[in-house]
């Protein structure tokens, strides 16, 4: 099949979050099944065009009001891909919409007041694109809501004709977090140039605001999301961002595929990163990482503590104000009354982070360094006995799939992905691959760390056993893409296309 991936992300191009990497594996796993695949995005300032071609011509795109943007096209081989069939990548220059730093906003304006706009256009322009290379996809895969208009001018201005080039061209919308909607004023509809009738619908209606996301879930042949179990928890009025009506509306068109990881990357079989690598078969190289990590920390070196590893972004979305809320998080009470070591890499919010650096210098056991590292990310991952997410909510979520496939036990809330991939530790058994609670709040996490702590000092049998049974976990790339070819085939069908 012929697929283009619509994104407004992609490594290593550009990227703010997990939806980049994504993008970017998926579409080189597609790619090595023999697929033809290609991705388009903006072209951002801090995208560095001299290592890019420039395809010959300006583009014009028309946008509503009679309006034309004019724009640049560059073109580059995605690395990492494979030389005979390598992914190609498609960047549309519009110097007064992308040429800005950053890629929604910027430290002075968190969300660009025209971002409505800006990606209204590189969704039009997605089309404008397939004509002049005179490329036409089988399948438009569309990604989160700077992407989401895509479907939308798919179904109401580019199949309406019989004659056209896209009348076989079915498209997926992939739900990569339903709390990022892209609501602006509908003010910016005009622009669109679709009719004041498609706007209701599309489904862009939202109490009279525009809603780009929840356009794309109503136009959209298919809708995916990255874990079968977050496609449930949206359907609830919990989780659900007020969208939980239009994806039970959908729910015969909408699944979950659980996102894959890169074993290049993060495998410790061969990591870079870490002091020495290791497998099921040799473990020494993961006590190796854990003395190495301690060191990293400055924590006393011992194998018997187990140490208790973090990486995240300090952010509400992670259950950040139940471990670490001044006087009712649980992170004080945690170091205080176990016997453990807890490492934590991190950055966000302001509070939190000054919150983190005083109990660090409270705490003898708790040492944080404020920031990103990917080595120090890789060596916590691998260096940990436990590592810790206590979100509210996630979609799929990386980490949690890293440290399995690293030996190093999740502690987790039975939330989105995580249920999918963490099997609960069963004490008559001693099944399971780490640990989960129900309730997000300071009492279940300390609870439930010091059930894992517990059972560290207690059951240190079981835990071995957990490990090698959490390494043995497939979360590869390959995996997932054989079910986006699944999911490919049966829209087109369902659109009578064979």
């Amino acid at each position: 099949m012929k697929i283009l991936m619509v994104s407004s992300e992609a490594v290593p191009f550009a990227k703010t979050g997990g939806l980049a990497d994504m993008v970017s594996a998926l579409s080189i796993s597609l790619a090595k099944l023999g697929h033809d695949v290609r991705i388009v995005i903006p072209r951002y300032y801090s995208v560095d065009r001299s290592g890019l071609t420039l395809l010959p011509d300006a583009m014009g795109t028309p946008m509503g009001g009679g309006i034309e943007e004019w724009s640049a096209v560059y073109t580059a081989d995605m690395p990492g891909s494979a030389k005979k069939n390598p992914v190609k990548v498609y960047f549309i220059d519009h110097e007064i919409f992308f040429g800005r730093d950053g890629i929604y906003g910027s430290p002075v304006e968190t969300d660009f007041i025209d971002n409505s706009r800006r990606f209204t256009f590189f969704c039009r322009a997605v089309f404008q694109l397939c004509r002049k290379i005179k490329w036409y996809p089988d399948v438009l895969h569309s990604h989160d809501w700077p992407a989401a208009v895509a479907p939308v001018y798919l179904k109401f201005a580019e199949r309406v004709s019989g004659k056209s080039e896209f009348k076989n061209t079915v498209s997926i919308f992939t739900i990569h977090n339903l709390g990022y909607q892209g609501i602006y004023h509908k003010d910016n509809y005009d622009y669109a140039g679709l009719g004041w009738g498609v706007f209701y619908k599309a489904g862009f209606e939202d109490w009279s605001m525009l809603n780009m996301l929840k356009a794309g879930l109503y136009s959209a042949d298919k809708i995916n999301t990255v874990s079968p179990n977050y496609a449930e928890e949206t359907k609830t009025n919990e989780h659900g961002f007020r969208l939980d009506g239009v994806l039970r509306y959908r729910s015969a068109d909408y699944s979950g595929i659980l996102n894959g990881i890169d074993t290049d990357v993060w495998n410790p079989a061969k990591d870079k990163y870490i002091p020495e690598p290791y497998s099921i078969k040799n473990m020494e190289g993961k006590a190796k990482a854990k003395e190495a990590l301690q060191k990293e920390f400055g924590l006393p070196r011992s194998a018997d503590v187990p140490v208790i590893g973090m990486v995240t972004r300090l952010t509400d979305q992670k259950g950040v104000g139940e471990l670490f809320g001044p006087t009712y998080g649980s992170a004080w009470s945690i170091c205080r009354d176990m016997d453990l070591q807890l490492v934590l890499l991190g950055s966000g919010e302001r509070w939190c982070e000054n919150e983190i650096t005083g109990l660090a210098s409270r705490l003898s056991n708790f040492k944080a360094k404020i920031g990103y590292s990917e080595k120090l990310s890789h060596l916590i991952e691998a260096g940990s006995d436990f590592f810790l997410m206590p979100s509210r909510y996630e979609p799929c979520g990386l980490n949690q799939m890293y440290s399995l496939v690293y030996g190093t036990l999740p502690i987790v809330r039975s939330t989105g992905g995580l249920v999918d991939t963490v099997e609960n530790f069963n004490e008559m058994t001693g099944a399971g691959t780490g640990f989960m609670f129900e309730q997000l709040n300071p009492s279940s996490i300390f609870n439930t760390v010091g059930w894992a702590v517990w059972a560290w000092y207690n059951r240190r049998q079981d835990i071995e056993k957990m490990r090698k049974r959490a390494m043995a976990q497939d979360f590869t790339w390959e995996s997932s893409a054989l079910k986006y070819v699944e999911l490919y085939e049966e829209t087109r069908l369902a659109q009578g296309i064979k």
